[in-house]
């Protein structure tokens, strides 16, 4: 089975969000060193947790320091911004990168209500134009014209457009285009993801670049050498979700100081639920976890996203899986 990352470039205590966007590129250098066959990074506004704000940006300062890895979008939200403006973007990476990009596309905001306004006045309606805005930027990534307009720059290659998403609606969507889809699985603990690439397969239409489905589903998951040492290093995303349930929204903070801090009682049943669902343990655990999900959903590429306050632990944890998998031999 492949693996691929996705990376939100997380803020931690300590430390600068410059360095945050700057560790992002250092980390896909070391991943591509592994064997990971894609590195995939966020769009979000307004939240101080995850600053990457330009995936299109990031993008082209990564396929500038490496050079095998896939580079992708996950992703560009697509009602911000113009379908047209989107695609020339992705065109200029893909002239930077050939047959390297990735243009990985949502609906949701990434956001605020409020945020989403201040990046398109018309954002209350601008969803509803969503499958309009992925029929033209299949266009202007795969046609010499379209509307009368060619998107540039032209090359031997396109971006290769994938539906990213958490509900039947991007299943459908994907599977109507014949578009690869990605769910996000560590954004709702897996729930409704077998439905979903089910809905997907099922209704899926064929299309020249696609003739088959193609479906991959992003976890959260972290290895360590022993499993006390990767449950210890889990403390800062597991604080972190269950601070923002109550709308506290700040970077990630070390798992010795959330460890003296402890979890209250009201926050515990939070915290053991989210362990029972974690892909967290050594790589051989995380190993059985990943594989047997792969079986399940019937996969054979797997995203897989790490937060860690030390950015040492991340680099380990990726080393550590990409050995358990076999990847780049």
């Amino acid at each position: 089975m492949r693996l691929s990352v996705l990376d939100q470039s997380t803020a931690v205590t300590g430390r600068s969000e410059a360095e945050s966007i700057r560790e992002s590129v250092a980390l896909a250098r070391h991943c591509e060193k592994l064997g990971y066959s894609r590195y995939w990074v966020s769009e979000h506004h307004n939240l101080p947790a995850i600053v990457g704000t330009a995936p299109e940006v990031l993008m082209g300062a990564i396929a500038a320091t490496t050079q095998r890895i896939r580079i992708g979008s996950a992703g560009v939200m697509l009602p911000h911004y113009s379908a047209l403006k989107v695609a020339e973007q992705f065109r200029v990476l893909e002239a930077l990168a050939p047959g390297r990009i990735d243009l990985g596309v949502g609906r949701a905001p990434g956001g605020d209500m409020r945020t989403a306004r201040a990046l398109n006045s018309n954002a209350h309606a601008a969803p509803e134009n969503f499958p309009e805005q992925v029929r033209d930027l299949q266009a202007w990534t795969s046609l010499p014209e379209h509307q009368g307009i060619v998107a540039h720059p032209r090359g031997p290659h396109a971006p290769e457009i994938w539906i990213l998403g958490s509900s039947n609606y991007g299943a459908q969507l994907a599977a109507h285009f014949g578009l690869p889809y990605a769910y996000a699985y560590f954004f709702v603990d897996g729930q409704g993801a077998d439905e979903a690439l089910a809905l997907y397969r099922r209704l899926y239409r064929p299309s020249e670049r696609h003739p088959q489905p193609q479906a991959t589903v992003c976890v959260w998951a972290l290895a360590a050498e022993m499993h006390e040492e990767a449950t210890h290093h889990a403390l800062g995303r597991e604080r972190w979700r269950v601070d923002r349930a109550r709308g506290a929204l700040g970077p990630l903070q070390p798992p010795d100081v959330i460890m003296a801090r402890g979890f209250t009682a009201d926050e515990w049943p939070t915290v053991e639920d989210m362990r029972r669902k974690a892909f967290v343990g050594t790589a051989a655990q995380v190993g059985v976890q990943l594989r047997t999900l792969g079986q399940e959903l019937q996969l054979d590429e797997i995203v897989i996203n790490t937060w860690a306050h030390d950015p040492q632990v991340r680099r380990t944890s990726y080393a550590l899986l990409a050995n358990e998998f076999g990847l780049g031999t």
